[in-house]
Protein backbone atom coordinates (compact mmCIF):
# COMPACT_ATOMS: atom_id res chain seq x y z
CA UNK A 1 0.00 0.00 0.00
CA UNK A 2 0.64 3.52 -1.03
CA UNK A 3 1.24 6.53 1.89
CA UNK A 4 2.05 10.11 1.23
CA UNK A 5 1.18 13.03 2.83
CA UNK A 6 0.21 15.22 0.13
CA UNK A 7 -1.81 12.52 -1.57
CA UNK A 8 -2.18 11.85 -5.66
CA UNK A 9 -5.52 12.91 -6.64
CA UNK A 10 -5.45 11.00 -10.15
CA UNK A 11 -2.54 9.60 -11.53
CA UNK A 12 -3.04 10.15 -15.37
CA UNK A 13 -0.65 7.03 -16.11
CA UNK A 14 0.95 6.13 -19.65
CA UNK A 15 -2.11 4.09 -21.33
CA UNK A 16 -0.40 3.48 -24.73
CA UNK A 17 1.60 0.45 -24.74
CA UNK A 18 4.36 -0.03 -27.78
CA UNK A 19 5.36 3.41 -28.47
CA UNK A 20 8.71 2.46 -29.67
CA UNK A 21 10.77 5.65 -28.65
CA UNK A 22 14.58 5.11 -28.48
CA UNK A 23 15.95 3.79 -25.39
CA UNK A 24 18.55 5.63 -23.64
CA UNK A 25 20.80 4.07 -21.45
CA UNK A 26 22.11 7.34 -19.69
CA UNK A 27 22.02 7.35 -15.94
CA UNK A 28 22.12 11.72 -16.20
CA UNK A 29 20.68 13.80 -13.94
CA UNK A 30 18.78 14.81 -17.70
CA UNK A 31 17.24 11.93 -18.21
CA UNK A 32 16.38 11.31 -14.48
CA UNK A 33 14.79 14.55 -14.09
CA UNK A 34 13.11 14.40 -17.80
CA UNK A 35 9.64 15.99 -18.26
CA UNK A 36 7.45 12.98 -18.64
CA UNK A 37 6.66 11.81 -22.32
CA UNK A 38 3.69 9.95 -23.47
CA UNK A 39 5.68 7.36 -25.89
CA UNK A 40 4.02 4.50 -23.83
CA UNK A 41 7.17 3.79 -21.95
CA UNK A 42 8.71 4.37 -18.02
CA UNK A 43 12.27 5.55 -16.64
CA UNK A 44 12.65 2.66 -14.80
CA UNK A 45 15.81 1.48 -12.50
CA UNK A 46 15.42 -2.65 -12.39
CA UNK A 47 17.30 -5.12 -10.14
CA UNK A 48 18.57 -1.94 -7.48
CA UNK A 49 20.65 -0.73 -10.76
CA UNK A 50 21.57 3.08 -10.07
CA UNK A 51 20.75 3.56 -13.71
CA UNK A 52 17.73 4.79 -15.25
CA UNK A 53 16.59 3.59 -18.89
CA UNK A 54 13.31 4.98 -20.68
CA UNK A 55 12.98 0.62 -21.14
CA UNK A 56 9.54 -0.08 -19.40
CA UNK A 57 6.98 -0.67 -21.26
CA UNK A 58 3.34 0.68 -19.54
CA UNK A 59 0.19 -1.07 -20.33
CA UNK A 60 -3.09 -0.17 -18.52
CA UNK A 61 -6.04 -1.83 -18.45
CA UNK A 62 -8.94 -0.23 -16.49
CA UNK A 63 -7.62 -0.20 -12.89
CA UNK A 64 -4.82 -2.62 -13.82
CA UNK A 65 -1.58 -1.17 -14.81
CA UNK A 66 1.31 -3.49 -15.53
CA UNK A 67 5.23 -2.23 -15.92
CA UNK A 68 7.11 -4.37 -18.39
CA UNK A 69 11.06 -4.95 -18.24
CA UNK A 70 13.03 -5.40 -21.24
CA UNK A 71 13.81 -9.31 -19.95
CA UNK A 72 10.36 -10.20 -20.22
CA UNK A 73 9.92 -10.04 -16.84
CA UNK A 74 6.60 -7.19 -15.09
CA UNK A 75 5.52 -5.56 -12.35
CA UNK A 76 1.63 -5.64 -12.31
CA UNK A 77 0.00 -2.41 -10.09
CA UNK A 78 -4.00 -1.69 -8.82
CA UNK A 79 -4.78 2.34 -9.24
CA UNK A 80 -6.29 3.19 -6.49
CA UNK A 81 -9.84 5.16 -6.90
CA UNK A 82 -9.25 6.86 -3.54
CA UNK A 83 -6.78 9.26 -5.39
CA UNK A 84 -4.06 7.41 -2.93
CA UNK A 85 -1.83 5.89 -6.01
CA UNK A 86 -1.33 2.44 -6.99
CA UNK A 87 -0.92 -0.63 -4.58
CA UNK A 88 1.02 -3.93 -5.56
CA UNK A 89 -1.57 -6.11 -7.18
CA UNK A 90 0.48 -9.48 -6.96
CA UNK A 91 3.13 -10.56 -5.34
CA UNK A 92 4.02 -10.36 -2.06
CA UNK A 93 6.62 -7.08 -2.03
CA UNK A 94 4.45 -3.71 -1.42
CA UNK A 95 4.73 -1.08 -3.43
CA UNK A 96 6.18 2.51 -2.39
CA UNK A 97 5.26 5.73 -3.86
CA UNK A 98 7.34 9.19 -3.50
CA UNK A 99 6.32 12.81 -5.41
CA UNK A 100 9.19 13.87 -7.42
CA UNK A 101 7.85 16.81 -8.18
CA UNK A 102 3.90 18.52 -9.39
CA UNK A 103 4.09 16.46 -12.49
CA UNK A 104 5.97 12.59 -11.63
CA UNK A 105 6.02 10.06 -9.03
CA UNK A 106 8.46 7.20 -8.16
CA UNK A 107 7.18 4.00 -7.42
CA UNK A 108 9.62 1.56 -5.47
CA UNK A 109 8.67 -2.51 -5.71
CA UNK A 110 11.16 -4.41 -4.78
CA UNK A 111 14.50 -3.82 -5.92
CA UNK A 112 13.00 -1.91 -9.07
CA UNK A 113 12.28 1.81 -9.43
CA UNK A 114 9.68 3.15 -12.02
CA UNK A 115 9.42 7.31 -12.54
CA UNK A 116 5.47 8.08 -13.67
CA UNK A 117 3.42 10.94 -14.88
CA UNK A 118 0.80 12.05 -12.27
CA UNK A 119 -1.39 14.76 -11.38
CA UNK A 120 -1.10 15.75 -7.96
CA UNK A 121 -4.05 17.12 -5.42
CA UNK A 122 -4.53 20.70 -5.82
CA UNK A 123 -2.06 20.95 -8.76
CA UNK A 124 -4.96 22.04 -11.29
CA UNK A 125 -3.60 20.29 -14.63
Amino acid sequence: MIRGGMGVAALMLLAGCGGEAASSHDNSTAVADAAPVDDGKADCALAGSGEWARDCLVERVGEMLTLRHPDGGFRRFRVLADGRGLAAADGAEAAKLSILDDKRIEVVAGDDRYRLPARMAGSGR
